[in-house]
This record gives C-alpha cells, sequence and structure tokens, in this order.
C-alpha cells in the first residue's frame, strides 16, 4: 500500500471513529497532496508525500515556537497535536552515527574537497535521508566535514 493510500484510509478511519482533530489534520494533508497533483500535473510518488509531510512539520514546528514565545499555548497545544499526526507518517528517523556514515560515504563518493562542494554532497544525501533525518542538522555534519577536509 502506498503511503498516499495509508492517509486515505486512515481520513476514512477517523471519519467512523470520529475523531475530529486527526481528521482534520489529514484533511489538510490530503488537500496538500491534491494541490500538488493539480498545480504539477503529476502522481505522487511516496517521495513526493514524504516531501508533503516534511514541509507541513516543519511549518508546525515553526509555529509552535511562534506561538509559545507569544505565550499562546492553547494555539501550540493545537499544532503539536497536527505535529504528532504527520509526525506518524514519516519514516524512522536515523540516529547520530548512521547519519554521521552516511555523510561520510557521500564526501567520499563525491570526491569533495572543500565548502565549495557542498552542493554535489547535499545532492547526493537529500534523496536518501530525506523524511529521516533533519536536514538542517546533515547541512551542519556535511559543512563541518568539508571544513575538515
Amino acid at each position: 500500500m502506498s503511503l498516499k493510500e495509508k492517509i486515505t484510509e486512515d481520513m476514512k478511519a477517523a471519519m467512523r471513529a470520529k475523531d475530529a482533530g486527526r481528521l482534520g489534520t489529514i484533511r489538510l494533508l490530503t488537500a496538500a497532496m491534491k494541490q500538488k497533483e493539480v498545480d504539477e500535473r503529476i502522481e505522487l510518488t511516496d517521495a513526493h508525500v514524504l516531501a508533503i509531510i516534511e514541509k507541513m512539520i516543519k511549518q508546525r514546528k515553526d509555529s509552535i515556537s511562534q506561538f509559545e514565545a507569544g505565550g499562546r499555548q492553547d494555539l501550540a497545544d493545537v499544532e503539536k497535536a497536527e505535529l504528532a499526526v504527520l509526525a506518524e507518517y514519516m519514516p524512522a528517523g536515523l540516529s547520530d552515527a548512521e547519519i554521521e556514515a552516511e555523510v561520510a560515504n557521500a564526501v567520499a563518493a563525491t570526491g569533495a574537497a572543500g565548502p565549495q562542494d557542498m552542493g554535489k554532497v547535499m545532492g547526493v544525501l537529500k534523496p536518501k535521508l530525506a523524511g529521516r533525518a533533519d536536514m538542517t542538522k546533515v547541512s551542519g555534519l556535511v559543512k563541518a566535514a568539508l571544513a575538515k577536509g
């Protein structure tokens, strides 16, 4: 079952269970997926769906920090609930050691010599680690690895 089909089935289950919070979040996700399909005239793959979910998770994290800074814990709690539902669709994250190993392999595979080769290395890593690692953290590790080299 593709990720898109799983999300659709989960939406039906949430409707049957009358779980309004979960249903609302899944509907936001399906709307974003349909929007991408219509805009780009493509059939979404699991990689496309993961990219959409990753973007929505990043938005929720940003909103949570903004709401908490503004003293709106009620709104932050809503965002946290949405974040929890979205996180269920992400694949298992990689450990720090696994990420560092992937970075080292990518640097070796591309023959990167310094900071000017960061784009090459990130180009190799992004498809491998998308959805499984925080790309901001990966970028920092690549920068550190290239600074040493």
